[in-house]
């Protein structure tokens, strides 16, 4: 066998497993390396931190980082996974608790991810963004 590494799978879906496991320990380094250099990161239209995002460290450092500092205990649980090819389509709810006003949330999400070379190389998020933003200060 070519490598040495047998522990770490390239297959998308092991890929984006990574990012949610390094993601909820809050392994920025770890989830940094699940995405490409060029990654292109979408967050959908009226969620907080709306926006596209690039390179792994513009995506801690916008959404991660940022999240951490409004929420607590921010975690993305990845219920489900539909894979076709590169696409990985998961299937999730987001829990938090805003720091601000101390309301929690409990929120469906679909997640779709583009995996190449073993890498992230674009996510786009689908949220009811009317419910994260109830959770938050006027």
């Amino acid at each position: 066998m070519a490598g040495t590494d047998f522990g770490v799978s390239t297959a998308p879906v092991d890929v984006v497993r990574r990012q949610y496991l390094a993601s909820a320990a809050g392994d920025l380094e770890a989830l940094r390396a699940t995405l490409a250099p060029d990654v292109e990161w979408t967050e959908m239209a009226g969620f907080p931190l709306a926006g596209t995002y690039r390179t792994p460290d513009g995506v801690t450092a916008n959404v991660m980082e940022k999240l951490g500092q409004d929420w607590d205990d921010w975690i993305a649980h990845d219920d489900n996974y539909v894979v076709d090819g590169e696409n990985v389509v998961v299937l999730a709810r987001y829990t938090a608790v805003n720091k601000a006003t101390g309301k929690p949330i409990d929120v469906r999400v679909a997640h779709h991810f583009v995996v190449r070379g073993g890498l992230i190389v674009r996510f786009e998020q689908y949220v009811d963004t009317a419910l994260v933003r109830e959770a938050m200060p006027d």
